[in-house]
């Protein structure tokens, strides 16, 4: 499995954010399920890019691969107008691959075009669930608006622990998130917000252990689902 536990939590918040506003259809399931073997199977393949050993990757390519499609098929052929979101997908994909190529993974633009897909699949499940995707617009640009900050936040406690200009960054972005959220949020998305502001200006640059950082992340994801489920 890929090591990037974080990448997980990412993943799945825009997707479980816009069931709370489609509700659950049938489809949902193969289609979470082509998304998580679809996280993998991307990180491996990556993986190659960067190395240029194929080889040591291919079963995890291979199977991953499989899983992907055999998931992903019935919510193709069941909802062909999912693959509307391809071109955006792949495009995303090849910043992905541009970075890794460079051996520049951990690249804050590399992190955002990650950000980004994780956003359209929010939108992919509207569209499974034959709901306008304008209806998931508000929740994803909630999970949107975490997620980019929670990218600079963990910068700034992990490889980004002593530059100052990566703190006011995310204490600039928070801050302006914060703010608009309090103006045009519902009441618990601006306390999150608030809160998620707060999280960002005392822990930047503190010696914490990245599990440590993992857990308060994921703690705060569930915060901003609970917000948005409310």
């Amino acid at each position: 499995m890929p090591p990037q536990h974080g990448a997980w939590a990412m993943l799945l918040l825009p997707f479980l954010a816009a069931l709370t506003v489609t509700g659950p259809h049938p489809l949902h399931l193969p289609l979470l399920g082509a998304a998580l073997a679809g996280y993998p199977l991307s990180y491996f393949g990556l993986q190659a890019v960067k190395t240029g050993r194929i080889r040591r990757v291919r079963p995890h390519l291979v199977g991953y691969g499989l899983a992907t499609v055999a998931l992903g098929t019935p919510v193709l052929v069941a909802r062909p107008a999912t693959l509307a979101y391809a071109p955006i997908f792949v495009a995303l994909a090849a910043v992905n691959a541009g970075y890794a190529r460079r051996r520049r993974d951990r690249a804050f633009v590399n992190d955002l075009a990650f950000v980004a897909q994780c956003g359209l699949l929010g939108l992919v499940v509207a569209t499974v669930a034959e709901v306008p995707w304008t209806n998931v617009a508000g929740v994803t640009v909630v999970a949107l608006g975490y997620l980019v900050g929670t990218v600079v936040h963990v910068k700034t406690m992990i490889r980004e622990r002593d530059s100052v200009r990566y703190r006011w960054v995310s204490w600039t972005y928070h801050a302006v998130v914060a703010v608009a959220a309090a103006l045009w949020a519902p009441v618990p998305v601006a306390v999150v917000f608030a809160v998620l502001l707060a999280r960002a200006v005392l822990l930047a640059g503190r010696r914490v252990a990245p599990m440590r950082v993992g857990l308060v992340e994921t703690a705060c994801a569930l915060l901003v689902l609970a917000a948005v489920a409310l």
